[in-house]
């Protein structure tokens, strides 16, 4: 594509174009947009990120300009900054080398006096308003102005008078000596009189305006410089007030809260801002992608300066656009406030929850203390050992989605659903967040295990969660809030093991109600995918789409977790989302990361014409207003790194509590054991719960059998003897295994009653005759059968058909909560 022409540039003139500009190694040149003005190098992406997203800025000012060849150039300000440059030929080196010595020059005389400026003079007080700063400027400016105006007319004066005295001497040379030479003498006095009289006016004006000039430029220069040490001193403070502030919330978690009308604390306001969204494509260049990228499926560009007036209210805009339904905006909701005074509540003291646990033992993992445990022992006896695990069982680590659950205490307060559908998909990304360092293996549950969340006094909610089947392994969670939402969800797990890495797909729908609006969500997670699991350091990717549905209202949130790939340029861990109503009308584009911040922006403008995408369609093309935050990640606290990188929550989930189940993940003592720091005893432990739990389910199964009609018991005894030699004794006995297309790709799909890593395959298993005592939609609609029957019924959770998405999940059928307000958990089977 052949380049625009670049105009030739004159001093103090802006001055922009395309450059190349070195990045590193494997990218080696990359086209920048580079704009020279008031002494300041910039450059971007592309001329859309001129309005919102600078890459660089380095000041000519301070900074060394060097030729190496005949399209190459360097410009370093002394070391922090270096850019090396490429032009796209030598004439357009040369301009641009003229321009930057030009500003260069420019820069450093402005700097120059600046610094040799020492008017006495007070600078304007810091309190003084806008307005009669703008007044003194106006007025100084108009008597610079009329000082310009003398000058212009003693200019025409001199001019006119000049050429007269040079007439009139000329015409002196030619006269002769006479009566009329005196007349001549007299008119050049009189001329060269006027002459001299316009010149000293001419020179008084001059003096006048360089002096006044100099007073304000002096003036000004100072105020300038008062300005720019204030705001240092203003960043200084704003950096101090927000560590206080930090401090001081932790501080009021852990003491005292309001009460649950009350508590309601601005998402915004979590920790300090960090600067990761400015990154420089330097920053940008230690990341490494694979090839295989997805393209964003669409742009966004500032919306026209006419939808920004009277501050960006966004309501006025949506009225005039016919873009609102009415209701107030997203910002106002946030902000929305109990009617009741906050000064009328009394502080109420609540539990003190921990902040510490005891730091991760530095074992190292011997392979082969594990391997001489595994001779003479059947492949279904090997247990896992709990070093690949953390401390936190999978039914806290489902408790931890509740994280940041102040995302749907304001969605509860919204009166639009589109709004309420931002807060919602914030939500569903912010349930990631705990995950980014989170590489051990939390506990499997054993079946009939509960997790009890109780956080009504801090938090305004309480959750539970069961183990509530291992044909095939799932969880049942149930969450309400005194605020107006609940949560449920039954999650089971697949997982797919491709040699480098282990993708686990989870499967089940996830629900959240309104209670004041009666808006429905559902939404399904995406892929979690471990990485070097046989060889390197682990690491954590999420990828896939997810798509949040408003059952009563049809609106639907799209979001894409792009996968890391190599060779991307797009920020790690990317999060890309559109709202649109039931029309399919886009309202807000929401963009993050999963690991750290959610933001939107309200769409004012459509429309296709962007650039063509990977499979030769055009993007479609967002207006949108400045993004604005929904959501940030909570700091870890202070030493995670030592603490299986838990969040502040994660860090309370295992600590014991008086009248919890007997059946409650904080009584499972092999979990208990591993947290203490002693993991022989953990390990010990973890088997021998094991084994219990084996010889519960072959108990269970057997009084199944016997109560089966004698026909199907004695098909039974025939075909089953084989399945249970060959898998009723393995802890993963329900486990299938599916070979791919793809000769290395294994798919595993395994029990979670037992914590093992062993493999027990069967021929019957996979392609045997025997039928299912039961079956459930599994994965990608194809039944996921049982080898055996079971009659275990869940204790707190009964199945049901989904009124809304028709499928068996397990719901909440009550009574936890009055058996332990009661004492009584008698009905509780003895799983520890």
């Amino acid at each position: 594509m052949s380049e625009p022409k670049a105009p030739t540039p004159a001093p103090g003139d802006t001055y922009k174009g395309w450059l190349f500009k070195w990045t590193n190694y494997i990218k080696g040149y990359q086209r920048r947009w580079f704009v020279l003005s008031n002494g300041l190098l910039s450059y971007y992406r592309t001329q859309a990120e001129m309005g919102h997203t600078c890459r660089g800025t380095i000041n000519l000012a301070t900074a060394n300009i060097a030729v190496e060849d005949s399209c190459n150039f360097v410009i370093s300000n002394g070391g922090t900054q270096t850019y090396h440059l490429k032009a796209s030929s030598e004439v357009e080196r040369q301009r641009w080398i003229t321009a930057l010595e030009l500003a260069k020059a420019k820069a450093f005389r402005m700097q120059a006096e600046s610094d040799d400026s020492g008017d006495d003079s007070t600078p304007p007080a810091a309190g003084q308003g806008a307005g009669s700063r703008n007044s003194e400027v106006q007025s100084t400016l108009r008597t610079l102005g009329s000082k310009v105006e003398d000058l212009s007319t003693c200019n025409d004066l001199i001019a006119k008078h000049g050429s007269a005295l040079q007439r009139s001497l000329s015409e002196l040379e030619g006269v002769r000596l006479g009566g009329e030479t005196s007349e001549k003498i007299r008119q050049v006095t009189e001329r060269a009189t006027l002459f001299r009289i316009t010149s000293n006016a001419m020179i008084n004006a001059c003096r006048d305006f360089l002096a006044l000039a100099q007073t304000h430029s002096k003036r000004w220069q100072k105020a300038l410089q008062a300005e720019r040490e204030q705001r240092v001193r203003l960043e200084e403070t704003l950096e101090q007030l927000a560590k206080q502030h930090n401090h001081l919330e932790r501080a009021f978690r852990g003491a005292t809260v309001l009460p649950a009308s009350q508590s309601n604390p601005a998402i915004d306001s979590k920790g300090p801002v960090s600067g990761k969204g400015d990154a420089s494509d330097e920053d940008e260049e230690n990341e490494f992608f694979d090839a295989c990228e997805d393209v964003q499926e669409f742009i966004t560009v500032p919306a026209d300066p006419k939808y920004h007036r009277s501050g960006s209210n966004v309501s006025g805009i949506s009225s005039e656009l016919g873009m609102d339904d009415g209701t107030t905006s997203l910002d106002e909701q946030s902000l929305a406030s109990n009617p009741e005074s906050p000064q009328s509540q009394e502080l109420v003291p609540v539990r003190k929850r921990r902040t510490r646990i005891p730091d991760k033992p530095n074992y190292s993992l011997n392979l082969w203390s594990i391997m001489k445990n595994c001779i003479g022992k059947e492949l279904s006896k090997i247990p896992m050992p709990v070093n690949f695990n953390e401390p936190l069982s999978m039914l806290q680590r489902l408790s931890e989605d509740l994280e940041y659950y102040e995302l749907l205490d304001r969605a509860a307060k919204c009166q639009s659903s589109l709004e309420q559908m931002c807060y919602v998909a914030a939500f569903t990304v912010s349930s990631y967040s705990t995950t980014v360092h989170r590489t051990g293996k939390p506990f499997n549950p054993l079946l009939g295990e509960t997790f009890e969340l109780d956080r009504v006094q801090e938090s305004g909610y309480r959750s539970l969660c069961e183990q509530v089947s291992h044909h095939p392994p799932a969880a049942a969670h149930h969450a309400i809030s005194e605020r107006g939402w609940t949560l449920r969800q039954e999650i089971a797990l697949a997982s797919k093991f491709r040699g480098k890495y282990l993708s686990i797909m989870p499967l089940g729908s996830i629900h959240c109600i309104f209670e004041k609006s009666t808006n429905h969500y559902t939404w399904k997670k995406v892929t979690t995918t471990v990485h070097n699991i046989i060889v390197g350091k682990l690491w954590i990717d999420q990828s896939g789409e997810i798509d949040v549905v408003n059952h009563k209202t049809g609106d639907r949130c799209h979001l894409k977790f792009a996968p890391y790939s190599y060779f991307s340029r797009d920020v790690a861990r990317k999060v890309t989302g559109v709202v649109t109503d039931k029309d399919g009308k886009a309202h807000y584009v929401l963009s993050g990361t999963w690991d750290e911040k959610m933001e939107y922006s309200r769409v004012m403008q459509s429309s296709r014409g962007g650039e063509n995408g990977a499979d030769g369609r055009q993007k479609t093309v967002y207006q949108t207003l400045k993004a604005k935050e929904l959501w940030r990640k909570t700091p870890l606290p202070e030493g995670a790194e030592n603490m299986y990188y838990f969040s502040t929550l994660a860090l309370t989930l295992n600590e014991l509590e008086e009248g919890v189940a007997p059946t409650d993940s904080r009584r499972r003592p092999d979990q208990r054991l591993m947290e203490q720091g002693r993991w022989e005893e953990a390990n010990a432990e973890k088997q021998r719960l094991e084994e219990k739990q084996r010889t519960v389910r072959r108990e269970r199964e057997r009084e199944a059998n016997r109560a089966a009609s004698p026909s199907e018991e004695g098909k039974e005894s025939a075909d089953g003897a084989l399945i249970e030699d060959s898998i009723s004794d393995s802890p993963l006995k329900s486990e299938e295994v599916e070979i791919a297309s793809e000769p290395s790709e294994t798919t595993y799909k395994t029990d979670t009653d037992e914590t093992s890593s062993d493999l027990s395959l069967s021929t019957e298993t996979l392609h045997g005759s025997h039928p299912p005592a039961y079956s459930m939609e599994g994965p990608y609609g194809a039944p996921v059968k049982s080898g055996h029957q079971d009659n275990y019924k869940s204790m707190w959770f009964e199945q049901l058909v989904d009124p809304v998405t028709g499928e068996p999940t397990h719901i909440y059928k009550g009574g936890y909560w009055e058996a332990k307000e009661q004492g009584n958990w008698d009905s509780c089977p003895d799983i520890f």
